[in-house]
This record gives C-alpha cells, structure tokens and sequence, in this order.
C-alpha cells in the first residue's frame, strides 16, 4: 500500500479526480502497477490490471481508493477488476464520492472478492484532502498563503509591501501556485499591489470584488483565465468591459454587504474549481477564517519588524472573541527558506 501511496503522488494533475496509485501482487512478486494521471485518462486500477495481464487471476490487489462501479469520463474499475480475477482487492479508503460510497466494495464482495478497507487509510486520506472537501462538501479546498514580516504585517502604514520575504521564499511561493487550480485575491490587494497573479498556465486568476472596482489596466488581464466575483448587478457598462478585457463574472447574493464567500465556493465548485490558493489581502484572508472556509495555511514569515497600529495585518475580519477559540494548526512543519520561515499546517 505504501508503493501504491508513492505511485499515486507521481500523477502531476488529476483534479478535479483524485490521486490514486494500484498494484497488482501475486506469490509476493509486483506484477503490474500504475496510478491516475489525469481526469479522462485510465484509472489506476485498469492500468496495474492491464500490465498485469492474465497473470492478474488468483492474485492480491493495492489500490489507495475505493474502485468505482459507476461510468464517469471512463468505464467502471469494478467491471475490469472482476473480469480479471484477482481473489483480493485491499484498499486503502472507502470512495467520499456519494455515487461511488460504499457501493464499489459491495460489488465487489457480491462478486466472491475478498476485500479489506481501510490500510493506511490516514495517509490515504492526506493525499486526497483536497479531493474529498471537493467531491463529499461541493466546496474547493482552501489553502492560505501568506508572506509577512514577524509580527504579522503584510505592509506598512504607507501600503508598502515589496518585498518583506526575500527570493528564497517568494520563488518557493511562486511554484507553489502549480499545485492548485486557481489563485484568489481581494480586490483591494489588487488595486493596491497590481500583481500579475502568474503561475502556470492552468491557473484561473479569481478577484472578490464586491462592487465591481477592478480596474480594467490591472496586470492580471496580461493572460489566462480570470474570474470575477461580485455582488453587484453584472448589466452595467463596467462589466461589459471587463468581460470585453476576458473576464467571466460571477454575481452572487451579499453578506453583511459584501460577497458571501460561502456561497462563492460553492459557485466555483460548480465550475470544476476544487483546490484555490488564496494570497490575500488581510480582510479576504480574515473573513474567509470567520467562515470556516481555510482548509490550510502555508505563513512565508520575514525575521523583520515593521510595527505601526495602522500597518497591513495578515489576517483581519472579525477574528475571535477569546484566546481559548483561537484556531489551532494540526501537523505542523516549519522549514526555512532562505533568511525566511515557512510555517505550514491544516486547520
């Protein structure tokens, strides 16, 4: 299982599917492995079977996730996983997917398999966080990324940001953007910071821009694809130039005046975005942990004191009301990068 965990790491891309890695083990010899790729593209399952060939009858299979029994971009992994006779299937966890709960190894029992759920099911589960938030809550996993100096501020008093983490950390930063669908900013970090909002060239560049401020000469427009999430009417002449510029806009009801972030996530999920990296500014960041909506944070943290009471927080909305509500990190890494510290976690 722990082979079948390391073949399903090596898939680059498969969102919105899953990570998931198969091996075919027969008189304790591998005779067939594989992992899913891409979405449209076979599942691991079929992949381990077909090296394995004929030799497949009689043996033991190691798949990370459930096999599924229902048709999606592709057939059935049920149906191929019987026909090839394999007299055990072990799994690592059962499938989040409604269509698919339970119902995968059910077939499979009721076809005179052996089956055993649940080894390695934690670190199963790890690989496929972002998978199962997406497919069982409907909601893109939410990580947050922040670079800020050591006592938390991510500008001066003057709005000045560049750069309080040095190269090391913004380059770390910069990659990591390829390991998500879409890179989300406030409007007013926008406005202030023009960024580009680069990364690789599947990354959608999501704005929440309540009132529709996004400035038609912002760098984002330079390429790909941008999404703009308002909660004004969208029939005015400022959308129309910002969809004539490429921007798709979104508008959804409000929250307490501004966009209803919950209700935003749900209207991206519903557009196949299931993993969103989220760089700010302090008031997006600090609203989206009011609703329990970050799923992780990843803290670029400068050794540097920049101070004010009207410098730029990381994290501001509402916050909490006592000490003992705080948010509280799980397994937490620290590395450094450079001068800079990287503190990671899952909240």
């Amino acid at each position: 299982m722990r082979k079948a965990l390391v073949l399903a790491a090596k898939a680059k891309d498969p969102r919105p599917n899953p990570y998931v890695g198969a091996i075919v083990v027969k008189n304790n010899k591998i005779i067939g492995a594989g992992f899913h790729k891409k979405a449209g593209e076979a599942h691991a399952e079929v992949i381990a079977l077909d090296k394995a060939g004929s030799d497949a009858f009689g043996a033991t299979l190691y798949v990370t996730l459930e096999p599924c029994r229902h048709f999606g971009r592709t057939p059935p992994c049920t149906d191929k996983i019987i026909e090839s006779g394999v007299r055990e299937v072990i799994i690592g966890m059962t499938d989040p997917n409604p269509l698919n709960k339970g119902a995968g190894i059910k077939l499979l029992r009721n076809a005179n398999i052996k089956v055993k759920v649940g080894v390695l099911e934690r670190d199963a589960r790890k690989i496929n966080s972002a998978f199962i938030k997406y497919i069982s809550q409907k909601m893109p996993y939410i990580c947050v990324k922040v670079g800020s100096s050591l006592d938390g501020k991510i500008a001066t008093r003057n709005f000045d940001s560049q750069w309080i983490t040095g190269p090391a950390a913004r380059n770390f930063a910069h990659k990591l953007r390829g390991k998500f669908d879409a890179v989300m900013v406030g409007v007013n970090t926008l406005i202030r910071d023009n960024p580009k909002l680069s990364g690789t060239s599947k990354n959608i560049k999501i704005i929440v821009d309540t009132h529709l401020k996004t400035l038609l000469k912002s760098r984002i427009f330079s390429a790909g694809k941008i999404i703009i999430v308002t909660a004004k009417k969208i029939i005015d002449n400022k959308a129309a130039r910002l969809i004539k510029k490429g921007a798709q806009i979104v508008s959804i009801s409000a929250k307490g005046g501004r966009v209803n972030l919950r209700v935003m996530m749900k209207k991206l999920a519903a557009l196949e975005i299931s993993k969103i990296l989220v760089e700010g500014g302090g008031e997006l960041v600090g609203s989206l942990f009011d609703e329990k909506l970050v799923d992780e944070v990843k803290f670029f943290i400068a050794p540097k004191i920049i101070g004010g009471r009207c410098a730029i927080s990381s994290v501001m909305g509402e916050g909490v009301s006592r000490i003992d509500k705080a948010i509280k990190l799980r397994d937490v890494r620290i590395r450094r990068l450079g001068k800079d510290f990287l503190v990671e976690g899952e909240v």
